[in-house]
This record gives C-alpha cells, sequence and structure tokens, in this order.
C-alpha cells in the first residue's frame, strides 16, 4: 500500500478524473470521501502519500487530521499533494498557518496539466519509498542494536565466568606445583627473557624471585659437564617440539644439585618457534635414592662374586699348585714333567679369561675404542659366527644399510656378540635360524628414564633366536654375575654379565626380551658417534719374522711388582735385550733424560706415583720422539670406569707368555 497514493476531491467528479489521470501514468491511487474517512486510513495503512484539494480541507475531521500527522514516527514525513486555487495575490495567514501544519506539502496551483500532476505524484512516491527504506534501516539497526546488546551482557558474563575459572585453575595450578616442589617457566624465544612461577627460582637457590631470566642466565647455572648436552636438548627440541633432560645444577648454597626440565615448543607465523614453556623440578632425592639402589645391587652382586670366583679359582689353583708340586717332586721326567705343566698352563689360561670377564662385568678392562661401522664389523665376523654356531643353525644378517657408527672396542663388541650368538645356539639344540640385525633408532627423555644414559640417536644390534625362551623369574636374573641355567661345567655365568659391563662402558644398555618356548631376543644399544670412522690398514710389520733381538736393543721396563718385573727381566734377556729397569714414572724419566740408549719402553699402565702408563708415554715421546712404547695391563685401578689407552699406544695384556711379549715388540720396534 505504501505505492498507492490516496486521493481527497469532494467537488464533483475531482476526485475521479485526478484518479483516471494517474492511472493512465502508472500510479496507484485510493479516492478517499472526508477527511474523517482520510485519517482513518492513514492511521491503519501504509500509504505513499496524499493529493487532495484546497476545499476539502474545510469541514470536520481536520483537527484530527492535523493531530495524526504530527504525531508520525521521527522516520516519516507523508508527502501531501495540494491543489490549491490560483490567486492574484498572497495567501491569508490562516491559509498559509494550515498548510505549514500539514507538513510536508507540495504546492500545484489550479489549473495544472496531467503531466505536471503525474509528475508530482512520482516525486511524491519517490521520496516516500527512501521514506520507508530508512524506516527499514532503522528498525533492522534499532533490532541490531537489542541482540549486540544482549550478546554484550552475554559476553560480559562469560568473560566474568571465564576469568574467574582461569584465576581458579591459576591458583590450583600454582598449589599443585608448589605441593610437588616444581616451578614453571614460559620463555620468549623472540625477546630470550622468561616468566617463571611455582618454586622456579628457589629451586636454584633464591629466596627471592630475580628480576630477570634469559637463556644465558639458565645455562651459567648448570655445572660445566651437563652445559652442552642440556644446550644440546635445546637445540632438538626446535625440532621435536619437546624439551625433556635431567642436569646437574650450581646451587646458590654452594652445593651440586639435580633438577629435570620438560617442556614444549610454541610456534607462531610460518611455522617459527616462539616459546618454551614448562615445568622444573629438583631431583636430587630421588637420584641419591637411585644411586643408593644401584649401590645396594652392587654389593649384593660382589656378595654374589665372591662365592663364585673364590670356587672357580679353587679349582684352577688346584690344578696348577697339584701340577706344580708334582713336578718339583719329580722334574727328573720330561714327559710327566710336559703333561703337567701343559695342564697347568690350560688351567692359568682359563683363570686368564676368568679374569677378562671379571673385568668387563666390573668394568675395569683395558679399552681400545674405535670409531666403527658396525655394519662392517658384524659382516667380518659371520664366518667366525657361523663355526661357532655349526650346521644344524643358520645366521641371518639383517642390516640397516644407513647404520650410525658408533665408538667401541672393536674386540670387546665381537666378544659379546660371540657370547649371544653361542647362549642362542645352545638354546636351540635340535637347530633353527640365529638372526643378528643393525637399526638406526632415536630415545627420547622418557625411553632412557632409569637406564642411566642419555637421550638421543642409537644403534640397535639385536641377536634373536627360536629357542626354549627364557621364563620371567630366570630373565630377572641373567645379567647378575655366575648366574646361569646351565649344567655343572658347562658355563661360568658370566656371558651376559660380560655383555652388560662391556655395553655400559661404551656408553650404552643392554635389555632382553623373551617367551618361554618362543625365543630370546637381547638387544645392544650403542651411542651413536659423531666422529670419522677409523680407516683400518695392515701394516707391513704385521709380516714381520718372530725372532729375537740381535742388534743390542734396550728396553726400559717399568713395572712397580717385583714379582712381576722380575719374570719380564728374564723374558726379556732371554730374548736377548738389554734392560734398565725402573719400579715407577719418576724413575723412569731420569733413564729418559739421560744419555743412555732407549730403544723401547715397556712400561704397565696403573702405577703408583699419580702418573700411569699412558701418561708417562706421553712424556716419554716429548723427551725422545722416534722412541717406541709398547704398554701392558691387565687391570684398572681407577674407580669408576674404564681405563681407555689411544689406539696409536700399543698393548699387551696381562698375563702374557713369553711368545707373545717376544711378538709383540718385533710389532712395535719394526714399526714405522
Amino acid at each position: 500500500m505504501h505505492e498507492t497514493l490516496l486521493i481527497l476531491a469532494p467537488r464533483g467528479r475531482d476526485a475521479e478524473v485526478i484518479r483516471q489521470a494517474l492511472d493512465r501514468n502508472g500510479v496507484k491511487s485510493s479516492i478517499c470521501t472526508s477527511l474523517q474517512t482520510l485519517q482513518d486510513r492513514l492511521s491503519t495503512e501504509s500509504v505513499g502519500g496524499v493529493i487532495l484539494t484546497e476545499e476539502s480541507l474545510a469541514g470536520a475531521g481536520l483537527d484530527d487530521l492535523l493531530d495524526g500527522l504530527a504525531r508520525q514516527p521521527p522516520w516519516s514525513d507523508l508527502p501531501i499533494i495540494t491543489l490549491a486555487t490560483k490567486q492574484a495575490g498572497h495567501r491569508s495567514k490562516s491559509s498559509s498557518d494550515l498548510l505549514r501544519r500539514l507538513g510536508n506539502v507540495i504546492l500545484l496551483e489550479r489549473p495544472i496539466n496531467v503531466e505536471t500532476l503525474a509528475s508530482a505524484a512520482q516525486s511524491a512516491l519517490r521520496a516516500r519509498r527512501r521514506q520507508y527504506q530508512v524506516e527499514s534501516l532503522l528498525a533492522e539497526q534499532k533490532r541490531f542494536s537489542t541482540e549486540l546488546s544482549a550478546l554484550n551482557d552475554t559476553l560480559e558474563q562469560r568473560v566474568e565466568q571465564r576469568t574467574g575459572e582461569l584465576i581458579e585453575a591459576q591458583e590450583t595450578l600454582a598449589f599443585a606445583l608448589d605441593s610437588a616442589g616444581m616451578g614453571s617457566w614460559d620463555f620468549d624465544l623472540i625477546q630470550d627473557s622468561a616468566r617463571r612461577g611455582g618454586r622456579h627460582d628457589q629451586i636454584f637457590g633464591y629466596e627471592t624471585p630475580v628480576p630477570s631470566w634469559s637463556t644465558r642466565e639458565f645455562l651459567s647455572h648448570i655445572v660445566d659437564e651437563d652445559r652442552k648436552t642440556v644446550k644440546a636438548a635445546l637445540e632438538d627440541a626446535a625440532q621435536s617440539g619437546v624439551f625433556e633432560t635431567e642436569f646437574r645444577i650450581n646451587h646458590r648454597d654452594g652445593k651440586m644439585r639435580w633438577v629435570a626440565a620438560k617442556g614444549r615448543i610454541g610456534h607462531g607465523a610460518n611455522n617459527r618457534p616462539v616459546r618454551l614453556a614448562g615445568i622444573l623440578m629438583d631431583i636430587t632425592e630421588r637420584r641419591q635414592t637411585e644411586a643408593a639402589l644401584h649401590q645396594a645391587q652392587r654389593m649384593e652382586a660382589i656378595g654374589q662374586l665372591t662365592g663364585g670366583v673364590a670356587h672357580d679359582f679353587n679349582n684352577l689353583l688346584t690344578v696348577i699348585v697339584g701340577g706344580l708340586d708334582m713336578i718339583s717332586r719329580r722334574p727328573d721326567q720330561p714327559e710327566r714333567v710336559a703333561r703337567l705343566a701343559q695342564a697347568a698352563m690350560t688351567a692359568a689360561r682359563r683363570g686368564e679369561q676368568l679374569t677378562q670377564q671379571l673385568l668387563a662385568f666390573s668394568r675395569r678392562q683395558m679399552l681400545r675404542p674405535e670409531v666403527l661401522d658396525p655394519n662392517r664389523l658384524l659382516l667380518d665376523f659371520k664366518g667366525l659366527a657361523e663355526r661357532a654356531v655349526g650346521d644344524s643353525i643358520t645366521l641371518k644378517l639383517d642390516l640397516d644399510p644407513s647404520a650410525h657408527p658408533v665408538r667401541a672396542d672393536p674386540a670387546q663388541l665381537e666378544s659379546a656378540i660371540l657370547n649371544l650368538v653361542v647362549n642362542a645356539r645352545d638354546a636351540m639344540p635340535q637347530g633353527g635360524t640365529i638372526s643378528i640385525a643393525s637399526k638406526n633408532v632415536y630415545w627420547g627423555p622418557e625411553a632412557v628414564a632409569g637406564k642411566g644414559v642419555s637421550p638421543g640417536a642409537y644403534v640397535r644390534i639385536e641377536v634373536t633366536d627360536e629357542g626354549v625362551g627364557i621364563d620371567q623369574e630366570t630373565l630377572d636374573h641373567v645379567f647378575e654375575p655366575f648366574f646361569t641355567t646351565k649344567e655343572v661345567g658347562k658355563g661360568s655365568g658370566l656371558g651376559l654379565a660380560q655383555v652388560y659391563g662391556f655395553t655400559r662402558s661404551a656408553g650404552g644398555y643392554v635389555a632382553i626380551e623373551s617367551e618361554k618356548g618362543r625365543g630370546t631376543a637381547v638387544q645392544l644399544f650403542l651411542p651413536r658417534s659423531e666422529e670419522r670412522l677409523t680407516k683400518h690398514q695392515v701394516s707391513s710389520v704385521a709380516q714381520l719374522p718372530l725372532r729375537r733381538a740381535s742388534t743390542g736393543e734396550t728396553v726400559l721396563l717399568v713395572e712397580d711388582d717385583e714379582q712381576v718385573l722380575t719374570m719380564a727381566v728374564e723374558s726379556l734377556k732371554e730374548l736377548h735385550y738389554q734392560v734398565i729397569v725402573a719400579r715407577d714414572a719418576r724413575e723412569a724419566l731420569k733413564h729418559l733424560h739421560g744419555p743412555e740408549r732407549i730403544d723401547l719402553m715397556f712400561s704397565d699402565v696403573v702405577m703408583p706415583g699419580g702418573m700411569n702408563g699412558a701418561q708417562l708415554a706421553t712424556e716419554a715421546r716429548a723427551l725422545r720422539p722416534q722412541l717406541k712404547v709398547l704398554l701392558t695391563s691387565g687391570y684398572v685401578g681407577d674407580a669408576g670406569s674404564s681405563q681407555v689407552v689411544e689406539t696409536n699406544l700399543p698393548l699387551l695384556t696381562k698375563p702374557y707368555r713369553r711368545d707373545e711379549l717376544a711378538e709383540k715388540l718385533r710389532l712395535v720396534l719394526g714399526s714405522r
């Protein structure tokens, strides 16, 4: 209806004429018969405007019309086209006031042509249409404002509720962290600064929070030996997204304490790491408890060792002592002496093997670590392993072509794998398949927890069999010394203990999985080495014939044990070497500073006086660069870890025979 004009022209046919004229020009219209009818329709209908004649404004209903127009909404201004009689002068004041009170009046004086009337009518409708558009916009705005106000009220309630929940969560977290003795931290990796909470600063020994905390300040509290590991963990976190490590700190009270840290990386634009947040806790007491537990386990192992070693060595000494006693009683029977001496030598060799296994278990054996390719070692080892297992066993290699290099003593590694292969063979009396596999693995902080090794890249060497398997009760004891399930005389019970000791010496870890009737898998985890592979070259000295000294070569013999010294002097003189004796490093250095000819220094590694054989070798070569050096040792006295002798220093393991000494001396003296 707002596109329709109402017509009020009460004289004659004026209303009908106007309606027809508008209709011909496409304008809708409707005729009203009186002012009251016009007002009634305006109050109940939405119209586009009104066309009325000036004379129609006289009579009843005018006041109601004027009141209705005055009460229009703010957006409405009803167009009224008034057809007035043409006058010669100005309109009367009452007529002008009436037109003003009507409001939006378009005054057309009669006579008027149809085109002018139609144009005025269309103009009025366009104006009225814009008013309705404004009204629609105002209504939409009001509705939107109402909804926005309601949403705003709801949002304020939700923000208030959420704020309360966050405050409650923060208080709960703070209480939980405080109860657990933890501190929280949130590093801004861009600004290199950190927000801290809980007991963070207290863990480092500060009674009140410090003003600032940067990466540099954090690392400065870490002990020197652990700082490199923590830096590596931070660098790895940028790639993996996870930071987890344990390290030692220098507490403000001057004591060293253990701390565990765990966190995650937060990323920004372009997936760039922008923050690292997590928790921190003092684990000193836990570490002390673990150390006490390990010590208790070690003492239990020592107790087992005492009985086992006493039993085995008493058997061996019975053969040796008994044989020597019978030789001394009847030395004039060559065949009998030779037989008894050979039995004593065999027993002594068994004692030597037992000693080496004990040293491997205790991690005090002399190591010659090299950076080696585990795949190459396993391929070279395959022939020996196949001879050890026999024809009824199939040996299969499954090697990862990308296996990382490792740093380990190759002889010890071969011995460990041979132990495992022999155990696997014995578990399959009817034959079967033994698999030896290599694979690169990565251990995160959670995986190495409780294993005593650091997170990082490892090479896993796994020996798997299809044998009888091991039950869980037995599995709990397999690495204990002298524990064996084999018949008496078939095994010393030190094989797996030796494997365990070697792997720990190499910085790794050994694990075993088995199920009764379904086979066993033993896994050696050796840390990846970042060093370059050692190049193995066959020296021409290996082809040198074994011969005695014939050119007056002089050996400086450094040995603190009188009985060993006497035996070594006797052996060297029998080999026609000139011998200079020194009982410690200090005495040896005096001879090296002197004018005497010395072709080779033959020194024990473990000696009293604060300088061992390896250190003496360094001093000796500084004094005499052309001097040849041969070291010997059977035990390492430094508690805590195995003695390592660099590969450029030849080594003769105790006990040794004269022929072994002769061969080693010629190899060393013949080398360039």
